[in-house]
């Protein structure tokens, strides 16, 4: 059975791939979450960075609250989290000339120095982590009338992310 510390390394890994969270605020429009491109810049922890435009919805929602729900599914559904952080604006120059590419360049006319840009900063704090336990294997075991459940108890941990 996996361990929390690779539970924590297959997320990190798989975001890294992956890329997708849903991200909303704690608190703010009943935690309404939209989809978002993380970027990294290590392959462990965080922060989590997204570019994005001063009109989108999360940016203006932010003055009401910066603690920050976000929720990710592999690609091959392998792999679930909830990560709880806060969320900023941050626009360090030197993060995003190391972030920029050319599929963030498409969003914004004016390149890198485009007004609407904007970076956010997510800071993790804590993630619950899940493999996947609807296997091939739990279906067979609930046929012959053994209960799964004892196998994904080891495949659910709770990593504190500072």
């Amino acid at each position: 059975m996996p361990t929390p510390q690779k539970l924590e390394q297959k997320f990190w890994k798989a975001l890294k791939s992956d890329m997708t969270l849903m991200l909303g605020l704690d608190g703010v429009e009943d935690g309404h979450a939209r989809p978002m491109t993380a970027q990294l810049e290590h392959d462990d922890r965080g922060p989590i960075w997204f570019f994005t435009a001063k009109d989108h919805a999360i940016v203006q929602k932010l003055p009401q609250g910066n603690r920050a729900i976000a929720t990710f599914a592999s690609k091959g559904h392998g792999l679930f989290a909830t990560i709880h952080g806060r969320l900023s604006v941050d626009n360090d120059r030197a993060v995003i000339d190391r972030l920029w590419n050319r599929y963030v360049a498409a969003w914004f006319e004016g390149g890198k120095e485009d007004p609407k840009l904007v970076l956010l900063r997510l800071d993790p704090e804590r993630a619950e982590i899940w493999g996947d336990a609807s296997s091939f294997i739990a279906g067979m075991k609930l046929l012959l009338g053994i209960d799964p459940k004892k196998d994904y108890k080891d495949k659910v941990a709770r990593v504190d992310l500072r």
